[in-house]
């Protein structure tokens, strides 16, 4: 019985292919038992299925289309007698769909012709979309991406804050110009990593963090025990307006980039040995010596890389009054660092940007997508001893 049963079965998908619009047929069967599955997993029971497990009822279908790559799909989807039952099917579809037509827009403000656009499309989409279709999906994505930035934080404690920022050429009155992205990023009081904020500055100065740090305030940032960032001289006074009493980490590879930019080119391998073993010890006493050698080592030879040294390293060990378990990650920004890389490897492609919101709403897409990633992922840290 059951050989007969998959036999039909393959004999089903096999006959797709050698039908019209055969495809779309074969991903609509394969999203109906999508959504199938989906809505026995929130019940616990298949259907009629009796069992001690059973968390509700069905209650019928509701008929919805969806549009594809491959064509229109006709589904038929589950609904639970409780009203409770939500498929995440069509969120994340229409996310994607949503960033597709956003780069549209992107290419219409550009100058690409609107039947050259059509076309791309049609190549990439299956369908065709109008410039008032394009217009709207983007204003949606400003809408979602505005309740994601604004949202409220006072639901739970965010002891680490990582922040940083990086350059894209925007178009501003005629002119193109260079313009802040600052980006800031936290770990949860659950471990978890959240992209907290992101704007677009004239600069990265103390009044544009100032405006970053006082906002985080009012949406009701708590528990901040630790800030990490590069030395930026408008960042370390905006915490000190803004955080008292907070720590503040000096992240070590923008601090050893910066004294190597102190050094000649003919000594380079040799001082970056040195500077290598600086943060291999455990204790920060042990840095600290390692320091003062290193730093009388060139003292003669550079005397402006040995009083950086000396000066900087103890910025540089803050965070190893925190838990152990945890300076791993709390000595640098690298985690920030992947952010900006990812940022740059898909801006890049745009080049000039020919306004403020249409980087903001790019950039925005790109870091929503990796702060829903870090939410399917496991906690970055672990925060229970």
């Amino acid at each position: 019985m059951a050989k007969r049963i998959k036999a039909e079965e393959e004999e089903s998908v096999h006959g797709l292919f050698q039908e019209e619009e055969g495809l779309r047929k074969l991903v609509e069967k394969l999203v109906q038992a999508s959504l199938s599955a989906e809505i026995e997993g929130y019940l616990k029971a298949r259907p009629y299925e009796r069992t001690s497990r059973r968390r509700g009822h069905r209650n019928g279908y509701k008929r919805r289309r969806l549009r594809t790559r491959v064509g229109e799909l006709e589904l038929k989807v589950p609904q639970s007698r409780d009203g409770e039952f939500q498929t995440h099917l069509f969120g994340r579809y229409q996310r994607q769909e949503a960033a597709l037509m956003t780069t549209i827009a992107e290419m219409y403000v550009q100058g690409v012709s609107t039947r050259r656009v059509a076309t791309i499309m049609e190549k990439l989409g299956g369908f065709q979309v109008s410039a008032t279709t394009v217009s709207r999906v983007a204003q949606d994505l400003d809408e979602q991406l505005e309740q994601l930035r604004s949202r409220r934080l006072d639901s739970m404690e965010y002891p680490y804050l990582i922040i940083d920022a990086r350059y894209e050429k925007i178009r501003v009155n005629g002119q193109v110009v260079s313009q802040a992205v600052l980006v800031t990023a936290a770990i949860n009081s659950a471990g978890e990593r959240e992209i907290l904020d992101w704007r677009i500055a004239n600069s990265e100065s103390e009044a544009t963090w100032d405006d970053v740090f006082l906002t985080l305030k009012s949406r009701g940032l708590g528990g901040l025990q630790l800030v990490i960032s590069d030395a930026h001289a408008g960042i370390q006074a905006a915490i000190r307006r803004r955080f008292q009493g907070v720590a503040w980490q000096r992240c070590r590879i923008h601090f050893i980039r910066e004294l190597l930019k102190r050094v000649y080119w003919k000594e380079f391998a040799w001082i970056a040995k040195d500077l290598k073993n600086l943060f291999k010890f455990e204790k920060p006493e042990q840095c600290r010596y390692a320091a003062i050698e290193i730093a009388n080592k060139w003292r003669q030879r550079f005397p402006q890389f040995s009083q950086l040294l000396e000066t900087g390293i103890e910025d540089c060990l803050t965070a190893c009054a925190m838990v152990p378990q945890h300076h791993h990650r709390l000595f640098s920004t690298n985690m920030i660092e992947r952010i900006m890389r990812t940022l740059k490897q898909r801006t890049r492609v745009i080049g000039i940007f020919p306004s403020r919101e249409s980087c903001h709403r790019i950039c925005g897409a790109l870091l929503w997508e990796i702060h829903e990633n870090w939410r399917l992922e496991s906690p970055y840290l672990r925060m229970s001893n």
